[in-house]
């Protein structure tokens, strides 16, 4: 029988920081409907894979390290004079693929011109999805979306568990961990981990600094 939407805003506005519900069976235009009453800027991250419905309650630590992430791309981009684009936890949906994702940070590297100066009418049914996601996970939860990122065509995902990041890059239908950034070859994962860890420990500012010291060094043609 079908979950009346008041029923999940119920549920969500009483989701305890860092919880994670889990439901199954889950039309589609259910998902929709939700999304839609839900309005902007909510602070769950919904996603959904053929049925299966998933809400997270995001926590203090966990995001902090997305902020951190965030921090040091922007460094990134500045040091590189590149176009990057973060779109956050926005929502990719596919009603043809029935996935839908929230991840905590999203940027558009390579595909930057996808959304720059058209955010209201990006369409990942027709546009490049975003380049780079970002998981930040106290648990293995992150595990379970990587077939949902798989089939919306996400090149590289970035998991940061424990201060630690991990890259993965889509091979065929699945993800492989490799240690360089296919978005940023010179980056590697175990210097990325580096520097989130002094952002937690020492902000963000600080990390940064010393982040766009370390690209001046490893970037291209340095």
């Amino acid at each position: 029988m079908p979950v009346a939407a008041t029923d999940y805003l119920d549920v969500i506005a009483h989701l305890p920081s860092g919880a994670v519900l889990r439901l199954d069976d889950v039309p589609w235009e259910e998902y929709e409907q939700l999304l839609a009453d839900l309005g902007e800027g909510y602070a769950v991250r919904i996603f959904y894979d053929n049925g299966r419905m998933e809400i997270m309650a995001p926590s203090i630590p966990h995001e902090g390290a997305k902020n951190v992430i965030n921090t040091l791309v922007v460094a990134l981009r500045d040091e590189l004079d590149i176009d990057i684009e973060s779109e956050g936890s926005a929502t990719y949906r596919s009603q043809w693929k029935a996935k839908g994702a929230e991840p905590d940070d999203s940027f558009f590297v390579q595909n930057a011109s996808a959304v720059i100066g058209r955010h209201e009418k990006y369409d990942i049914e027709r546009d490049p999805p975003p380049d780079i996601v970002v998981e930040t996970e106290l648990t293995s939860a992150s595990l379970d979306k990587f077939p949902i990122y798989a089939a919306l065509g996400v090149p590289e995902i970035w998991r940061e568990r424990k201060k630690v990041v991990r890259f993965y890059v889509l091979s065929g239908t699945s993800y492989i961990e490799v240690s360089n950034s296919r978005a940023f070859p010179f980056l590697d994962s175990m210097s990325l981990s580096e520097f989130l860890a002094i952002g937690l420990a020492e902000g963000s500012r600080k990390a940064a600094r010393a982040f766009r010291e370390w690209v001046r060094e490893h970037r291209p043609g340095a």
